[in-house]
């Protein structure tokens, strides 16, 4: 451990610490495990555990409600008790073991009760990632030596950042392509890879951590700032209370400065200011997180080929981290600078236009859906039912039914390898129709029975053997995009060699009057095998339903026909990009605005309980997604969208409102009286005693704002506002 008492030479240069390449790499493989599982996610809740779309938005959002909660509990146990490394040790090996969970809960094999291991690993995912956040970054900055080496700490939040977007970026390519084109466990995919990975991954990430261990600077717990507030508060509440009468003072938090002091007193009044401009900000982050989950499931009813190349639905997520990157250095050198022309240059004016451009994301996001809902098949309700006979036979049937049919004599006539659908019958409670078929063809008996008609089901009958077989069918889009294929064969038993081969080549063997085998196959050509030799084939796109119907014998031929039952993905997955880029633009103008505000705005010991309450506003946001999720206002999806981007606009109008009233302050040394040390003080300011707006807006000037007098925010109690800042990766 190097000492902090060596004495260097002002000629010779301080060395780069050699700790911090095993923080970086640390951070690298942490954030790779925890995009990857985050990324593919809500396809796992829907897919493998079936819940359906609301419910795994809530447990999405509840998850990551978790991950902005737990920075608090492990700033405080860091900084009170266990120390940095420490905490970021024992944090990260309860994370391992959730990600460990996670992948041994996706094999099948193992009959695990899938969704309580599943709940369990996310738990201990959340308080991992969520206890850490605010550690691993003030502890890279404890390495540093200030003031000599203000420079080479500069560089370290560059790489720093640098690990959270690779880690990010190659994950939420890399993990969408372990989940659908790796196939295990004889399912289509591999959910059990795409979450082993990452979570190896995060076990990698503790080896390196532990690795380093001999080289690190490791600052003893110097107390929390937020249990101080938290006790200015309270003993201003009970000061009041006492002495409101007897001894009345100016301000309320005046009554805790004889318990905590005049300047805890003053730098918590000057934080609550700040603090009520940040009620409007959970209602942002409520529209920003929605990019992992209700987007997510927009994209898996869209089309993503493109020039031969399938985007996943998933993968759409790489694309904010991407923007993020190039936009940074255009929004400093080019919009901001317009926008100064034109008499944006206030933060909190970038901050309600950054707000507005999320409200139109979601507008765009809502207009999608409505072209999306235009395509939608038709589903059975609560109250009504839908009907399909498939005939597999080799001859025409008629049939006259009791059921009200699309004709007046309540009659209707399904070709050989043909199929009739009724895809709205009302059915208020289950009720069967008698129907006679018969045949011209002398060869096909006639055949009398009833059609069942469920509510809320799709039933279907096949004619096949001489004989009605009823099946509940599956019309409904695959919910992760892929085809759907059923197969049908009206053939002898021991004829029944076919098998079909999907484009990824797997291999599945059917067999004789088979209603039941609907097959998840990949998208691409399909091929019906018989007796390992090819009859025939279709091309199966992305969310569609088909049926192929084959009958006959060796000796007549084998004759076949496939159907559509529910149209593939017709709106193409593109459409999503321009509420990508807008929710990105608003990302910068909101998060790194947001958090140049906090810590220009905020004095130096109040700037960990600011980005503290600053990961608080991300948790209540995912908090309002879970209780609009669940009180289901619409049942249209582009409504809810609507209803949302409606929020944001009356939001921004609040925080227009509370920003008009605040003035801006900067924050100068002066020297105490009594102790003849140098303290900040508050000064009622304008824009322009802030630093310029391309020192604010980058991410390494933002850094170095705090630097710039040998001081870093990891001398600050708990160091939240280090990896506070790295939000705007974290939540893509």
């Amino acid at each position: 451990m190097v000492s902090s008492s060596f004495k260097v030479s002002e000629r010779e240069p301080v060395k780069y610490p050699k700790a911090v390449g095993f923080i970086i790499s640390n951070e690298f493989c942490e954030r790779f495990n925890y995009y990857g599982m985050r990324t593919i996610l809500v396809l796992y809740l829907t897919s493998k555990l079936q819940y359906d779309d609301d419910t795994s938005t809530v447990l999405f959002h509840v998850f990551t409600m978790l991950v902005y909660l737990c920075p608090l509990v492990g700033a405080i146990v860091a900084d009170s008790w266990l120390g940095k490394f420490r905490t970021i040790l024992y944090l990260s090996i309860v994370y391992a073991i959730g990600g460990v969970i996670m992948a041994l809960g996706a094999i099948p094999l193992l009959k695990l009760p899938v969704q309580a291991v599943t709940i369990l690993g996310l738990v201990l995912i959340a308080i991992g990632t969520g206890g850490i956040k605010p550690c691993v970054s003030a502890f890279g900055g404890d390495q540093f030596r200030l003031p000599e080496q203000a420079k080479q700490l500069a560089t370290f939040f560059s790489l720093f950042y640098f690990a959270i977007n690779a880690g990010s970026m190659i994950s939420t390519s890399v993990t969408p392509i372990l989940r659908e084109d790796v196939h295990c466990f004889g399912d289509n995919d591999c959910f059990s890879l795409a979450f082993g990975v990452p979570a190896i991954l995060m076990l990698l990430s503790v080896v390196i951590f532990v690795a380093g261990k001999r080289l690190y600077i490791m600052k003893p717990p110097a107390g929390n700032m937020i249990l101080g507030v938290s006790q200015c508060i309270t003993k201003a509440i009970g000061g009041w209370h006492r002495e409101r009468k007897s001894v009345p003072r100016k301000h309320w938090l005046d009554y805790a400065e004889p318990a905590v002091g005049k300047k805890m007193v003053s730098d918590t009044k000057i934080l609550l200011k700040i603090l009520v401009l940040f009620l409007p900000f959970p209602v942002f982050w409520a529209l920003f997180d929605q990019q992992g989950s209700r987007w997510t499931f927009q994209a898996t009813r869209m089309d993503g080929e493109v020039f031969g190349f399938f985007i996943k639905p998933d993968q759409m997520q790489v694309i904010n981290p991407l923007l993020i990157l190039g936009f940074i250095p255009l929004f400093d050198y080019v919009l901001y600078p317009l926008l100064s022309m034109v008499g944006i240059r206030r933060p909190l004016q970038k901050l309600t236009l950054g707000g507005l451009l999320a409200a139109g994301a979601f507008l765009l996001s809502a207009f999608v859906e409505l072209k999306l809902e235009a395509v939608a098949p038709v589903m059975p309700g609560k109250m009504t039912s839908q009907l399909r006979v498939y005939n597999g036979m080799p001859c025409n049937y008629k049939f006259l039914s009791e059921f009200p049919m699309s004709n007046a004599n309540n009659e209707t006539f399904v070709p050989a390898l043909d199929m009739w659908v009724e895809k709205e019958v009302k059915a208020p409670q289950l009720t069967a129709y008698r129907f006679d078929a018969s045949s011209e063809d002398p060869s096909c008996p006639g055949i009398s029975g009833v059609f069942n008609v469920k509510p809320g089901k799709a039933v279907s009958y096949f004619i096949a053997n001489d004989r009605m077989h009823e099946f509940i069918d599956s019309p409904e889009q695959p919910k992760l995009g892929n085809p759907l294929l059923r197969v049908m064969l009206n053939v002898p038993a021991g004829q029944s060699n076919f098998s079909i081969v999907d484009a990824s080549g797997t291999m599945t063997e059917l067999s004789s009057y088979n209603t039941s085998q609907a097959l998840t196959v990949t998208r691409g050509v399909v091929v019906l095998n018989l007796n390992g030799a090819a009859v025939m084939n279709l091309t199966a796109r992305a969310g569609g339903v088909y049926v192929l119907m084959a009958n006959g014998n060796f000796k007549e031929g084998f004759n076949y026909k496939t159907h559509v039952v529910t149209e593939p993905n017709s709106v193409h997955m593109l459409w999503q990009l321009p509420q990508i880029i807008v929710i990105t633009a608003a990302e910068i103008m909101f998060s790194i605005t947001g958090l140049e505000f906090s810590f220009t705005q905020a004095p130096q010991s109040m700037k960990s309980v600011l980005q503290a309450c600053w990961l608080l506003s991300v948790a209540l946001g995912n908090m309002l997604v879970v209780v609009i999720a669940e009180l289901k206002f619409f049942d249209s999806q582009a409504a809810e969208f609507a209803l949302f981007a409606g929020l944001m606009i009356v939001d921004m109008f609040i925080f227009m409102l509370l920003a008009m009233r605040y003035e801006y302050v900067t924050h100068s040394e002066e020297e105490d009286p009594e102790t003849g040390e140098k303290s900040e003080k508050a000064n009622n300011g304008h824009l322009s005693q802030l630093p310029s707006n391309k020192e604010n807006q980058s991410y390494k000037t933002s850094k170095e704002s705090t630097t710039e007098k040998g001081e870093h925010d990891s001398s600050a109690p708990n160091g939240i506002s280090n990896e506070a800042y790295d939000h705007n990766e974290e939540t893509k």
